[in-house]
């Protein structure tokens, strides 16, 4: 899966599992809120003042 600023937490989470830990890390503590499923991760780093493009980086290594 290529991870994408317009990914959405729900569509990572669901086809890459295994990336909740790097959210995680990078202070995203709201995976399991319903609001969140849509949030693209772009608005998602947006609120929680996260660099998008490193994280971005870090999902798809």
């Amino acid at each position: 899966m290529k991870i994408e600023k317009t990914t959405t937490i729900g569509q990572l989470l669901e086809e890459a599992p295994e990336k909740a830990e790097i959210l995680l890390n990078a202070g995203m503590h709201c995976l399991g809120c319903p609001a969140s499923q849509a949030e693209t991760i772009e608005e998602a780093c947006m609120v929680h003042g996260i660099d998008v493009d490193e994280l971005i980086k870090a999902l798809n290594a």
